[in-house]
């Protein structure tokens, strides 16, 4: 049937949209609540802004790699 093959396609493309909607829900929770966390603790000392700047970037991109892992995941099971 030549229908089976592009219903596994659809099934693909779909699991990689959901792969990587669902792998970015907690980093973008995780990124808010440390920039918000971050300004609260500039705002109550603003001599260490420089340091908790660099701590916030650091924690942000660390955070941000999780989502890349989950879209590599998305893109394992797309075309494999």
């Amino acid at each position: 049937m030549a229908l089976e093959g592009d219903v596994v396609d659809a099934a693909k493309a779909i699991s990689l949209g959901l792969a990587t909607g669902f792998g970015a829900i907690g980093p973008g929770i995780g990124v808010g609540y440390l920039i918000g966390k971050t300004i609260e603790s500039v705002a109550r000392q603003p001599e260490l802004q420089g340091e908790l700047r660099g701590i916030m970037f650091l924690g942000v991109a660390l955070t941000e790699a999780i989502t890349f892992y989950a879209l590599l995941m998305g893109f394992v099971a797309f075309f494999l």
